[in-house]
């Protein structure tokens, strides 16, 4: 499955493509907590907490939308 079609990335890419922010709360060896934030940062409006690999795969060490997306390795050309 492709990172736009887990339904946490598709999420999260949407949320970026609509101005919006998102940031890691919590993260552990098996899981992240994302918060899902307005345009300007300042309120939650949602929140995903899994233990999904694609979606752990996606975040890398980001701990938000504010920072690049890393090269995806399993994506060499």
């Amino acid at each position: 499955m492709s990172d736009e079609g887990n339904p946490h990335v598709a999420a999260l890419l949407r949320w970026e493509e609509h101005g919006a922010l998102w940031r890691v709360v919590a993260r552990t060896g098996s899981t992240v907590t994302v918060s899902m934030l307005t345009c300007d940062g300042g309120t939650e409006v949602d929140r995903v907490t899994s233990d999904d690999p694609e979606l752990l795969s996606f975040l890398g060490q980001r701990t938000s939308s504010e920072e690049p997306l890393s090269p995806d390795p399993r994506r060499s050309t």
